[in-house]
């Protein structure tokens, strides 16, 4: 293969992209909760909970949050096969990557140059989504693949091999800019640093003065506080510092001869100076970051019953959220699932926005999350970071499609928009910022300083142009979108108010998307259902697995198998 060629996955209807429809999103009050008084002055309060098909909603977000999002973390189904047999083979792995991505394809634009997607993924599809991911981000943006040991003990129901890892695929929207946060040193990697001599520097520990790397200056003989002579370093080997170097660092009392004197002289390495952060790894133990057990005892005590039965743990969230992120950034998961990564993010101080379509978005993630916010959950990382409570939420649902079909087949605008989200969707639609003017009526949204948008359902006369025409001004650009205008044709209208552009409701975008598509995900509501894994009994108390919590919508409940 050349070095211009460019590998691809190939699928059935890879070609096949969905014109999606750019919806307005709505804030319910009644369901947005926050705290009552603020805790400290880092309490977030605008952060999203958003309910509805998570492709539509990743195209909702996209105008406003294009190039700001520092961390995206989707745990999606993990397409094992088992509530897919009725399709043969290809037609299923062919639906999984199309679904994966088109909602890649968004993500890379809501990330911020120096943000990074991050993925877990299993076996059955990580190697196929590595390649999806290297044509979407560019190979050169692939970080790591970090391997989670997420389970303790072999399963004895293992087929073949009990299964112990789950990978998280991580990659940055731009690999020259992306720089990982270090790990903060654990008690172990300090549990070396010592102080037997009493150093008023603090801790050290003994670092080895021979090295094999060539040095001219590193073969002297070294005499030690006791009198033995070390004629040189061990065969093969160089002292590391030239003998010069070695007595000034002696002379300072960096050198460490043993408590007799007798010792080959090792430099020591002091903890004050040495880096405190850790470069990240790419294996991650289940004592580090926690396991599936781990997680589901959290969903327990948060649930009463285990009603996900591929949750992440809390401590799995935290690592990924400690080297992606700093306090005030801004994470994604459009995959929310038990609504781990808001949780998390919100103990972390990090701003986030969560996507479900479940009703456990209603029954599960808003009270896991009130008791985030009311300082109520004792679990997780709570203790960890010393998380008090305070912030809040915005809760938001899907706008219905602008455009639907009347009872002859008509294609009008939704009976159930009114003139404010009207005026909303349309300036999404035509790329303006919806943002009413409260001195111009004819301002309700801009696309620059001097270009704006103007939306009404009115037939509008000569005469109303004319004077929209005058009040706008030859320094201002408007787009009227209107249901008619009479009297003057497009071509007149043009010529006549040259700071004016109109465009006919609702046909001036019925070709921009597939209208009244609802749902982009892969049904599976009459498929069988798969047979749950064995779990401890702790634990398995009305455990349902994954195929059960989605027979409406694969593709709308995050969290994948574990």
């Amino acid at each position: 293969m050349s070095g211009k060629q460019k590998l691809e996955l190939t699928w059935i209807g890879k070609d096949k992209r969905p014109k999606l429809e750019p919806r307005i999103l709505l804030e319910d009050a009644a369901l947005s909760y926050h705290a009552r008084h603020r805790v400290s002055d880092n309490d977030s309060f605008d952060n999203r909970l958003i309910f509805g098909d998570n492709l539509l909603a990743l195209k909702a977000l996209e105008q406003e949050f294009s190039g700001k999002v520092k961390c995206v973390f989707i745990d999606p189904p993990y397409n094992t096969g088992s509530a897919f047999t009725h399709y043969d083979d290809g037609l299923e792995h062919s639906i999984w990557l199309g679904l994966m991505r088109d909602r890649l394809e968004i993500i890379k634009r809501l990330l911020s140059e120096d943000g990074s997607l991050w993925i877990t993924i299993d076996d059955n599809e990580c190697h196929y989504l590595k390649v999806l991911c290297d044509e979407v981000f560019g190979r050169a943006s692939f970080v790591a693949s970090v391997i989670w040991r997420k389970n303790y003990a072999p399963k004895s129901s293992a087929k073949h091999f009990s299964v112990d890892h789950d990978y998280v695929l991580i990659y940055a929207r731009n690999g020259e800019v992306w720089k990982p946060n270090p790990m903060p040193r654990s008690e172990k990697q300090d549990k070396a640093y010592k102080n037997p001599d009493n150093d008023p520097r603090g801790l050290w520990r003994p670092n080895n003065l021979a090295a094999r790397n060539f040095y001219s200056k590193g073969t002297y003989s070294i005499t030690c506080p006791s009198g033995r002579i070390i004629e040189g370093p061990p065969a093969g080997s160089y002292w590391r510092v030239s003998e010069e170097k070695f007595w000034e660092m002696n002379k300072d009392g960096r050198i460490w001869w043993g408590k007799d004197g007798n010792n080959v002289p090792a430099p020591k390495i002091y903890l004050s100076e040495v880096k405190q952060g850790v470069v990240p790894q790419t294996y991650w133990d289940y004592e580090e970051v926690g396991h599936t057990q781990d997680a589901k005892k959290e969903a327990v005590t948060l649930f009463s019953e285990d009603v996900f039965g591929t949750p992440k743990p809390e401590k799995l969230m935290k690592r990924v959220l400690q080297i992606a992120t700093n306090p005030g950034d801004l994470v994604l998961d459009s995959f929310a699932g038990s609504g781990t990564t808001g949780a998390v993010a919100h103990k972390m101080g990090r701003r986030w926005i969560m996507v479900e379509l479940g009703e456990h978005c209603h029954t599960h993630i808003i009270p896991r999350l009130k008791k985030v916010i009311d300082g109520e959950d004792q679990g997780g990382i709570t203790e960890a970071v010393n998380w008090q409570g305070g912030g809040g939420f915005r809760y938001y649902k899907l706008a219905p499609s602008l455009i639907i079909n009347d009872r002859w087949g008509n294609p009008v605008i939704n009976p159930e928009y009114n003139a404010t989200m009207l005026a909303e969707a349309l300036a999404k639609l035509e790329g303006f910022t919806y943002a009413p003017s409260e001195v111009h009526w004819w301002q309700h949204g801009h696309s620059s300083e001097r270009d704006f948008i103007y939306v009404t359902t009115q037939n509008l006369s000569a005469d109303q142009l004319q004077a929209l025409s005058d009040e706008v001004g030859g320094e201002q650009s408007l787009l009227v979108c209107c249901a008619a205008f009479r009297g003057v044709s497009a071509a007149q209208a043009a010529e006549r108010w040259p700071n004016l552009t109109l465009k006919k409701i609702p046909k001036m975008v019925l070709a921009r998307c597939e209208w009244a598509h609802d749902d982009y995900s892969l049904n599976v509501a009459n498929l069988p259902m798969a047979q749950p894994d064995p779990v401890e009994p702790a634990v398995s108390k009305g455990r349902k697995t994954k195929t059960d919590r989605r027979t409406a919508d694969l593709f709308g409940d995050g969290e994948g198998e574990a």
